[in-house]
């Protein structure tokens, strides 16, 4: 049982920078690869990135790589992302979510990998 809740997320300006958080509400998410996903206004939910279970892998999107990084505090049970250099084309409601169906925590990326999601955190960037 894996509950994630989303904080972080707000209107801000094109080139700013923005700090998402995912923290574990239930059991702990540490041995768990984690991932971030977006949804925008009428478009598919997509992949942003995610990283796995002790931090040492991560995986990008191509559409955030060099602006966005993704990392994590197991000891807090906590899953980040920070956002730099944010675009219009970044605004969308971002989730985090865990993949627990198997007991090996690398890299994930397809939806249909994790099991486990939060409920998401709007960010909205202005020109």
């Amino acid at each position: 049982q894996v509950q994630l809740v989303e904080s972080g997320g707000g209107l801000v300006q094109a080139g700013d920078s923005l700090s998402l958080s995912c923290a574990g509400a239930g059991r702990t998410f540490s041995g768990y690869s984690m991932g971030w996903f977006r949804q925008g206004p009428g478009k598919e939910r997509e992949f942003v990135a995610s990283i796995s279970w002790n931090g040492l892998s991560t995986y990008y999107a191509d559409s955030v790589k060099g602006r966005f990084t993704i990392s994590r505090d197991n000891a807090k049970n906590t899953v980040y992302l920070q956002m730099n250099s944010l675009r219009q084309k970044d605004t969308a409601v971002y989730s985090c979510a865990a993949h627990t169906l198997t007991i090996w925590g690398g890299i994930y990326y397809r939806e249909n990998d994790f099991d486990f999601w939060g409920q998401g955190t709007q960010v909205t960037v202005a020109s």
